[in-house]
């Protein structure tokens, strides 16, 4: 008899303490599902939600063995975990998803990249090296981008290397250089798979980067593109789940060439930033999804209810301390405009500090309002 998913009787395990987690938890609330978290900091944003806190490190091994060996299933909000206690731990019947060897995979870039080249996945040309003189070899191909091969995050351990001068003070560790891609869009495809192999993926969605911060600063859906690449963006990322196998959620970040070609840029094996605005914009939001998924239960609805802008909510440059939200009562009078702060009691630059999403069933609208959101809200210190 299949255990019951719901109730004291069952034990979701986060690894990871962050907002990712935070939103899962509030989905999971909806369905008595009760959360476990373990992060460095029990003033981390899941810290005042989880069902219990357990304060750990997630790249121990003997921490995450702990945490986790008495969980039914255990999961991710963040890619960079010790692997080898979750191996060990799903070779003691801990359900892990996703499983440790797509985390393995995932979290390293050349091992990444590799993957795609293998499994015919269109993806820009690369070299991999072994530190910062490995550069030298390749300066007839610049510009490139360098990246290194583990440990970057959230715009983190990304360079534009334009010319042989920036070989000074870059990344001296394991790194990829791949061709920088003349792209007309920037786009995302979130999809879910569960242990029965059913998938299912969201709409297409276009991101607009912050080139100074190397971060979103607005999502638009549905993205701007024909239903012929709609279903081919879709097809991509169904393909990439079902070739890693993988159970869990899956935001597959990708470039629109010139061409019309789709190449995948990178992978995150959980919920993402460029899935905020299914809360309010989907029939089913993508941390409903990954808790239906890492479950085995049935994948929900994912199509969208109406047109939607994501802005990212960040710590305004030169403040950093206690956070004060400035603008939120003007912004609360604005119709269709969703605040989600994200707990976190300080504030510095660049960091997120919440999203805002904003709602019209004219996308056109939706982007005029978020000019005006962007403009009204500011993230400062008392």
């Amino acid at each position: 008899m299949k255990k019951q998913w719901y109730g004291e009787a069952f034990k979701l395990g986060v690894l990871g303490g962050g907002q990712l987690g935070r939103m899962m938890i509030q989905s999971a609330m909806n369905y008595d599902v009760h959360v476990y978290v373990m992060d460095a900091s029990k003033t981390a944003p899941c810290g005042t939600l989880a069902y219990e806190f357990t304060e750990g490190d997630i790249q121990s091994y003997d921490d995450v063995i702990n945490f986790g060996k008495d969980k039914d299933v255990l999961t991710v909000e963040i890619e960079h975990i010790n692997v080898e206690a979750l191996e060990e731990l799903e070779k003691q019947g801990v359900k892990v998803f996703p499983q440790p060897r797509v985390l393995k995979l995932i979290q390293d870039k050349g091992l990444q990249k590799q993957f795609y080249q293998e499994n015919n996945i269109p993806t820009a040309p690369f070299h991999l090296i072994e530190n910062e003189a490995g550069l030298e070899k390749y300066t007839s191909e610049l510009p490139f981008i360098h990246k290194m091969r583990k440990g970057g995050y959230d715009g983190k351990g990304v360079a534009v290397i334009k010319t042989p001068e920036d070989f000074d003070g870059a990344f001296d560790v394991p790194a990829l250089i791949e061709d920088k891609i003349n792209f007309t869009k920037e786009l995302s495809v979130i999809v879910a798979r569960n242990e029965q192999g059913e998938v299912k993926s969201f709409p297409v969605v276009e991101c607009e980067f912050s080139e100074e911060l190397n971060l979103v600063e607005f999502l638009f859906s549905p993205a701007d593109i024909s239903p012929a690449l709609e279903q081919k963006a879709s097809n991509l990322a169904k393909e990439l789940i079902e070739k890693l196998d993988m159970v869990g959620l899956l935001a597959v970040e990708l470039f629109l060439t010139e061409e019309e070609d789709l190449l995948v840029n990178e992978v995150a094996p959980r919920t993402h930033n460029s899935g905020h605005h299914t809360i309010e914009c989907n029939y089913v939001s993508q941390f409903e999804q990954h808790l239906r998924a890492i479950l085995g239960l049935p994948l929900g609805d994912t199509a969208i209810k109406t047109a939607g802008v994501m802005v990212n909510l960040i710590g305004e440059k030169n403040f950093e301390g206690p956070a004060k939200y400035e603008g939120m009562e003007e912004l609360m009078k604005m119709s269709g405009v969703y605040v989600h702060l994200y707990g976190k009691s300080t504030t510095k630059p660049n960091r997120k500090m919440g999203h805002i999403t904003i709602t019209d069933q004219d996308i056109e609208q939706a982007k005029i309002k978020a000019r005006k959101v962007q403009e009204v809200i500011k993230v400062v210190t008392f």
